[in-house]
């Protein structure tokens, strides 16, 4: 039967890693799981509750295709509460997770074949998605004296009409300060490109509080998501917020390719804002994790990493011991049990000499697994 050339897009590595330790635990083997990127905890307990008080109350039908009209203000007040920014809450569309959001986003942005510029090493859902749309992604490699991020100067002449950047950024972690995201900004602005900023990962930071894009300007796309620090991956439920004239192009798409988000989901979502003793004692055991590996990892031969501000990822430089993460990542799965992802998800030309360790599992495995990652460099002759 024919098929489409916008279906030919590259494997998302990091499934197929899951699904390798999937295999190794039904075959009887415990894995420390550091490839997933999500939290090893459950939706909030006050968003779960709330779910089942409204499946008792009546049918979760259809909702307007822009979300839940409560939703879609309290994440406005979010705003307010998190970067005191007064935000129309008219201008948040509630998505079917952060992926929802990117479609809507490059679909209302962007003609077929118009090119965006998308910071490497980044997240790999970028490029498919774009690739998928009839859109091409442009990949921009970055350097670990800019932090992994993308500079106005590396962005001149690639004819982009458009640029993605995400901060905290996945795999590396690491964050745009104000005067760096402002800078991007400005360069989009006088390029005539339209700016789009991942901030999914904001809420889970260390040192210092992320800067949203919105704080600097309101001619853009933002887009979140309550996967990670609000702990519902599975729920599929996310927002953006783009500028006031664009909310009824963004409306009639989202009506058309989704009907509306989840139902269930929003209900769970609205309430899980507000459960905030318990999504920071989540946050507290990832500052630990993440303090663990910082010490952790150099003692077990991985000393080259990007600074992680926020997310819950470490970028390692493994290229000093090889060039195919992919079979590095596998053996390591094989003989140690510990499950990581190779760099290749995230930068296909450099990617074969870098791996992600994410720490949002619990502490006790994270604790495991760098005892395993030294045994296993050790075992290869990697550290004395």
């Amino acid at each position: 039967m024919r098929n489409s050339r916008r279906g030919e897009v590259d494997p998302f590595i990091v499934m197929d890693v899951m699904e390798a330790a999937r295999a190794a635990e039904a075959a009887c083997r415990h894995v420390v799981h550091m490839e997933v990127g999500q939290p090893g905890t459950p939706a909030p307990a006050a968003a779960r509750a709330a779910l089942a008080r409204a499946m008792e109350a009546g049918p979760l039908g259809y909702t307007v295709a822009l979300g839940l009209p409560e939703l879609r203000a309290r994440i406005a007040r979010l705003y307010g509460e998190w970067y005191d920014v007064d935000l129309d809450p008219a201008r948040v569309v509630v998505t079917a997770g952060s992926s929802g959001a990117f479609v809507l986003a490059f679909t209302a942005l962007f003609d077929a074949g118009e090119k965006v510029g998308v910071g490497a090493p980044g997240y790999p859902s970028y490029r498919q998605i774009l690739r998928a749309l009839d859109l091409e992604p442009v990949d921009i490699p970055t350097r670990p004296e800019n932090r992994y991020q993308p500079v106005p100067g590396e962005l001149a002449g690639q004819g982009l009409s458009g640029l993605l950047v995400a901060s905290p950024a996945n795999p590396t972690g690491t964050m745009l300060g104000r005067d760096d995201l402002a800078a991007l900004i400005g360069w989009a602005e006088a390029e005539g490109a339209a700016f789009v900023s991942d901030e999914i990962y904001h809420g889970i930071e260390y040192e210092a509080k992320a800067v949203t894009a919105l704080e600097l300007s309101d001619d853009l796309y933002v887009i979140n998501s309550f996967s990670k620090y609000f702990s519902m991956t599975g729920w599929r439920v996310g927002w953006m917020v783009v500028p006031p004239d664009h909310v009824r192009r963004v409306e009639r798409l989202a009506q058309n390719l989704f009907i509306c988000p989840s139902h269930a989901a929003q209900v769970a979502a609205l309430a899980a804002i507000d459960a905030r003793e318990e999504l920071e004692s989540n946050l507290a055991v990832y500052a630990e994790n993440r303090q663990l590996l910082l010490d952790g990892l150099p003692k077990a031969g991985f000393a080259d990493i990007a600074p992680p501000d926020g997310a819950f990822y470490v970028y390692a430089d493994v290229s000093r011991i090889t060039s195919d993460s992919l079979g590095f990542a596998r053996a390591i799965l094989d003989e140690a049990g510990v499950a990581v992802t190779p760099g290749l998800d995230f930068d296909p030309a450099r990617g074969g000499g870098t791996l992600r360790f994410s720490y949002a599992a619990s502490t006790a495995d994270i604790r495991e697994g760098l005892a395993r990652l030294e045994r296993f460099m050790r075992g290869r002759g990697h550290i004395a």
